[in-house]
């Protein structure tokens, strides 16, 4: 699946890569989401995004006609994202409720969502797809 994860600290650069194996051709930027750079998920199936990434109605409606199915958070709050709006476009959200690891928690996301399944626990998007686990 191609990816972007946007406000990648140095430090999870290395967490990302161990985690992904290679599996996913993900773009690591430093940059932070917003009105400007959210052209760089062009071309792009899922953004990764941080609690300092303000995800409104307005980004999402941009990822959407940018083509963005997934948006994966590296932390467990969720406010920072505008669900409805997510719900609205048909764009799935998961969060990492296991804070200890989020980067396998981010990958684990896009593994299950690359096979079409629903992420479990890390859900967010609203929907009742839970209901089938």
């Amino acid at each position: 699946m191609k990816v972007i994860a946007y406000s990648v600290q140095p430090y999870e650069m290395e967490l990302m890569a161990k985690a992904n194996q290679k599996k996913h051709e993900i773009t690591l930027i430093f940059n932070s989401l917003n009105l400007e750079t959210v052209r760089f998920a062009a071309g792009k199936l899922a953004v990764v995004v941080s609690a300092s990434d303000e995800v409104s109605a307005e980004i999402i409606s941009k990822l959407s006609e940018l083509g963005i199915k997934y948006i994966t958070m590296r932390s467990v709050s969720t406010g920072h994202v505008d669900t409805d709006a997510a719900y609205k476009y048909g764009i799935k959200l998961a969060n990492a409720p296991d804070q200890q690891n989020i980067a396998a928690q981010t990958i684990s996301n896009l593994d299950l969502w690359e096979i079409n399944k629903c992420v479990g626990k890390a859900c967010v998007c609203g929907k009742t797809c839970r209901a089938s686990l």
